[in-house]
């Protein structure tokens, strides 16, 4: 049984407290809630909740103009554990926040929530934020995807790469065709200025790389259909599909790789073939141009300005607008790391996370997602090996395999011990140090299930080889047998 704890602590501004708080401040408060993933397994939530009053340099950070302002003048102030998350409960009349709006989520760890007129109403709106900014139901439900029935997770959950303790990033520029395009881009500086910052923050999660190539005479491997209204190229959204296995051919990135390649794709259209449009499922042109396709990647379609007169020497020089371009593929990251946000009330207001790429509570977001998966991994990865030595009752366990899985055993217990604690930091070192073990255990060469033979197949392999020399030693221990026997039988001779 898992049990995911959650440290909040409700901090009322002055004037913010509901008529109908019963106990003074400071105190303390357990929520508890059940996840169900499937019909034997479920997972408890514990929200922790510390209500108390503002000090005063919180109250100073709270008589800021905005609501940016005070998140950033509250963040020094506020505890630095990752998976904790601090509520300010601001008055009814505060103009912090906009008119209309109930809650607002800053880029750290904290949100400010407007004091309903009762502690139910209150209550109900902290629990809506405390789950966008920790985990949900359906984010939990994804971390135990192998296990939940077929048709319960939508497809959004299916978007989401597996945990790894590394991933590859890939930037790829095709050009198929060089003679009319001479395309030049910056992606040193663009993944130093827009990529690096986010994979900073991730690098909590797991290790990247980063590379990037050119590709030439590199097609889409499907043909556009010609749209004359519009003197245009369009790709719609079904052949879509297709379009990635003949790229993929060509790029050659994850033949040789231990962990997950994420490719992203600019694709600079053939002249031919200009300009090229993306539609989607409803025949509209997508706006950024470009698609994702689940655990893989995304390809943007780039096109170049036409000439203005006919008399244009070949080839052109195209510079790339890699701000555009990044836009796009930051979009795509998120997505495929499941930062997509979810459907949220329209009363809700969340802060764009800048330059960083992703806000510290998505972050701790991610690590609850990514420590339960890696649980459920070894759990899986563990009862894999049980049912494999239980199948094979010759096989032979060395020391350092035997050591593996000890350790493995122990680093799960000890992950679900710190989430019960609400130390998600340690929690999730401790659920990659299990599946690191786990996964050596398990693909250790000397469990090799081939080196090990049923008895029905040692006996269809060897009797053909013993057979032949067997039968002469049969009949030979036959007749030694028969002869001594009719030498007992015989009577002595007596002198």
């Amino acid at each position: 049984q898992i049990q995911l704890t959650v440290p909040v602590a409700v901090v009322f501004a002055p004037g913010a407290m509901p008529g109908d708080l019963l106990k003074p401040l400071p105190f303390r408060d357990v929520r508890e809630m059940e996840i169900p993933v499937n019909q034997r397994t479920s997972v408890a939530s514990r929200y922790e909740m510390v209500f108390r009053s503002t000090t005063a340099q919180e109250e100073a950070a709270l008589d800021a103009t905005t609501a940016q302002e005070a998140d950033a003048a509250l963040h020094p102030l506020q505890d630095a554990l990752l998976g904790s998350l601090t509520m300010y409960v601001v008055p009814e009349t505060s103009s912090l926040l906009p008119q209309g709006i109930t809650a607002y989520v800053g880029k750290h760890r904290s949100a400010l929530v407007r004091a309903g007129g009762h502690l139910a109403a209150l209550r109900t709106r902290l629990q809506q934020v405390t789950q966008v900014m920790s985990f949900t139901a359906s984010s939990i439900a994804a971390a135990f995807m192998d296990r939940v029935p077929d048709g319960q997770l939508g497809l959004d959950a299916r978007r989401h790469l597996k945990s790894s303790l590394g991933y590859e990033i890939t930037f790829s520029l095709l050009n198929p065709d060089p003679k009319s395009h001479v395309v030049d881009w910056d992606i040193e500086d663009a993944v130093n200025r827009y990529v690096q910052p986010v994979l900073d923050k991730l690098s909590l999660v797991a290790n990247f790389s980063v590379d990037s190539q050119i590709l030439y005479y590199a097609v889409l491997g499907v043909t556009p259909r010609f749209d004359k209204e519009s003197s245009s190229f369009l790709l719609s959204a079904h052949s879509l599909p297709h379009v990635i296995n003949p790229v993929e051919a060509r790029l050659g990135s994850s033949a040789a790789s231990l962990y997950p390649v994420l490719n992203f794709l600019l694709y600079v259209p053939e002249r031919s073939h200009s300009p090229l449009y993306i539609q989607d499922k409803d025949g509209a042109p997508v706006r950024t141009n470009a698609f994702h396709s689940p655990r893989w990647g995304g390809i943007m379609v780039y096109n170049v300005e036409a000439p203005t007169s006919p008399e244009v020497s070949l080839p052109r020089h195209v510079d790339v607008d890699m701000v555009r371009v990044m836009e796009v593929f930051l979009a795509q990251l998120r997505l495929l790391f499941g930062l997509s946000w979810e459907e949220l009330p329209p009363e809700f207001l969340l802060e764009t996370p800048g330059n960083e790429g992703l806000a510290d509570w998505e972050l701790d977001r991610l690590l609850w997602a990514h420590t339960v998966e890696n649980i459920a991994t070894v759990s899986t990865t563990l009862t894999s090996l049980a049912q494999l030595l239980d199948k094979i009752g010759n096989i032979v366990i060395k020391d350092d395999v035997a050591s593996e899985v000890y350790r493995a055993v122990a680093s799960a217990q000890s992950a679900v011990a710190e989430l019960a604690e609400g130390h998600l930091h340690l929690a999730f070192q401790a659920s990659k140090e299990a599946v690191t073990s786990s996964e050596r255990a398990f693909f250790d060469p000397s469990l090799l299930h081939l080196l090990y033979f049923p008895d029905d197949q040692k006996f269809a392999i060897y009797i053909p080889l013993f057979l032949p020399m067997a039968v002469p030693i049969l009949i030979s221990l036959t007749k030694i047998v028969r002869e001594a026997r009719q030498r007992k039988k015989e009577p002595t001779k007596m002198d």
